[in-house]
C-alpha cells in the first residue's frame, strides 16, 4: 500500500475565525480538505466496522479524498475495503513518514474514546500544526468525544463544508467577522477544475446547500505540554534517544513519573519558574493540561479545568503528606521534576506520556522539564493546540460539551444512594 510521503506537502494554511457569539473558533478551510487519517480503537470489532463504513461513505460521497489508516489497521483492512487506501507509514521509513502527517493530513477522524484520541493526537506530537480531529465516541468512557456514530454523514459534511460560501466561485467567503470588519480571504477554487477521477473538484462536486456564516464547524483548540527529558546531557524524546536541541515532543493529556514496580516512594525535587518549591515523596507527579485534568489527575485529586482556561495542572500521586495539595498554574510557568541524587531508593522511576509508557525512564540526577504550548495568533492564523470539532451546542450545548460530561459521565456531586 502507498504511504502518506506520496502525497504534495499542503501549501494552504486553514485558518480558525473567532466568533462573537461565543468562545469557540470558527473552522475555515482555504481549500477542500482532501487527505484524512482514520484512527479507530483496536481490537474492538465495533470501531472495525464503523471505519468501514465512514470510509466507504467517503468514497461514495466525497471522491476527490484520500483515505489514510494506520500502518496495523491498513494491513488488516485492505482486502475488505473495495477502493485505494493509504497507510499513514510504509514500514521503511515509517519514522520520517509519521514526521510528515502534520504537513500532509487535513483532517482526522477517530473512532473509540477518549485513549483514541490521545493516541490520534501522539501521531502529531513532534508537529506545530496538528490538523482538527472530528471524534466520534464509541469508547468505555468518551468524556473527549463530541459525536455519536449514528450522526457521521451530519457531522463530516458540516466539517468538509465549513469555509465554503453559497458557491466555490467567490474568493471572498463568509466568515464569523463582526459587521465592518473584512471577511477573510481564500483561494479561489474553481469547480470546473479536473481532478484524478475526472469528476468536479471543490465544494461544487458536493450536493446541497452551504451552511452559511452562522454554520462553519465550531472548534474547540486544546493546550498540550511541551515536554523535554534530559538525562546526563542527553535528552530523551518519546521511545527514541536524540541529542540535546531536538524538537520537543508535546502531550495533549498529561506527563506521569511513577515509582513503577518499586516499593519506595521516590524523593521528586519540584521547580516552578525556575525557582525551588519542594521536596516530594510520593508514589508519583502528574502534569496535566485542562484536557487531561479530568484523566488520571482527577483520579489523584487534583482539579477539574476549563479546557478553556490557559493553564496546568500539577498533581502528587499518593504524597506522604496530607498538606501537599494539587497546584493549578499558568500555562506559561515552566516546571521542572528532579529525580533527587539523595534518599531515592529506587534508582529509576517510569515516565508515561498520554497513556504510553516511554522505553527509557527517569534516572536519579535526570529531570524533566515541562512548560504549555504557546498557542497564538499571527498573519497566517493560530498556531498551537489541538483544534477539536465540536457540536453545534458547543461548549454550551445542551445535550453534550463540557458541562453535559461532567454531570452525565462524571456524575459530578452526584447523591449518595439515588440511581442514574
Amino acid at each position: 500500500m502507498p504511504s502518506v510521503s506520496r502525497f504534495a506537502r499542503r501549501e494552504a494554511k486553514l485558518t480558525f475565525a473567532e466568533t462573537p457569539q461565543h468562545d469557540l473558533l470558527s473552522l475555515r478551510w482555504p481549500q477542500p480538505p482532501q487527505n484524512i487519517l482514520l484512527v479507530q480503537k483496536r481490537n474492538a470489532p465495533t470501531t472495525t466496522e464503523a471505519l468501514k463504513e465512514f470510509s466507504q461513505h467517503i468514497h461514495d460521497a466525497y471522491p476527490n479524498i484520500n483515505v489514510l489508516l494506520e500502518p496495523d489497521t491498513a494491513d488488516e483492512l485492505h482486502r475488505e475495503i473495495p477502493f485505494p487506501i493509504y497507510t499513514a507509514a510504509d514500514g521503511r521509513d515509517a519514522t520520517n513518514d509519521l514526521s510528515a502527517l502534520g504537513q500532509k493530513v487535513d483532517l482526522t477522524a477517530t473512532f473509540g474514546g477518549d485513549g483514541t484520541i490521545l493516541r490520534a493526537s501522539s501521531l502529531f506530537s513532534k508537529a506545530v500544526s496538528v490538523p482538527p480531529i472530528l471524534s466520534f465516541s464509541m469508547g468505555t468512557l468518551g468524556f473527549l468525544g463530541e459525536w455519536k456514530f449514528a450522526e457521521f454523514k451530519r457531522a463530516f459534511r458540516e466539517v468538509y463544508m465549513s469555509g465554503a460560501g453559497a458557491g466555490d466561485r467567490t474568493q471572498i467567503l463568509e466568515s464569523d467577522a463582526a459587521p465592518g470588519e473584512p471577511a477573510l480571504q481564500f483561494e479561489d477554487i474553481r469547480s470546473d477544475t479536473p481532478t484524478a477521477g475526472g469528476g468536479p473538484a471543490g465544494w461544487s462536486s458536493i450536493r446541497g446547500k452551504s451552511l452559511g456564516k452562522t454554520r462553519g464547524a465550531r472548534i474547540l483548540l486544546r493546550n498540550r505540554l511541551r515536554v523535554a527529558i534530559e538525562t546526563s546531557g542527553t535528552t530523551f524524546i518519546s521511545s527514541g534517544c536524540v541529542t540535546r536541541g531536538s524538537p520537543t515532543i508535546h502531550a495533549m493529556n498529561e506527563i506521569i513519573i511513577h515509582r513503577g514496580a518499586t516499593p519506595h516512594l521516590a524523593h521528586i525535587s519540584i521547580f516552578i519558574g525556575g525557582r525551588f518549591l519542594t521536596e516530594a515523596v510520593a508514589d508519583g507527579m502528574i502534569i496535566s493540561t485542562p484536557t487531561g485534568s479530568t484523566a488520571y489527575s482527577l483520579s489523584s485529586g487534583g482539579s477539574i479545568i476549563h479546557p478553556l482556561v490557559d493553564s496546568l495542572c500539577l498533581t502528587p500521586i499518593c504524597p506522604r503528606s496530607l498538606s501537599f495539595r494539587p497546584l493549578v498554574l499558568p500555562a506559561s510557568t515552566p516546571v521542572t521534576l528532579k529525580l533527587s541524587e539523595q534518599d531515592n531508593r529506587g534508582r529509576e522511576v517510569e515516565v508515561s506520556i498520554d497513556g504510553v509508557r516511554q522505553k527509557e525512564g527517569l534516572k536519579v540526577g535526570g529531570e524533566i522539564r515541562v512548560v504549555g504550548e504557546e498557542i497564538q495568533r499571527d498573519k497566517n492564523g493560530w498556531r498551537g493546540g489541538v483544534p477539536c470539532v465540536m457540536r453545534g451546542g458547543g461548549e454550551r450545548g445542551e445535550d453534550g460539551g463540557w458541562v453535559g460530561g461532567l454531570n452525565g459521565l462524571l456524575k459530578f456531586n452526584h447523591p449518595f444512594g439515588e440511581e442514574g
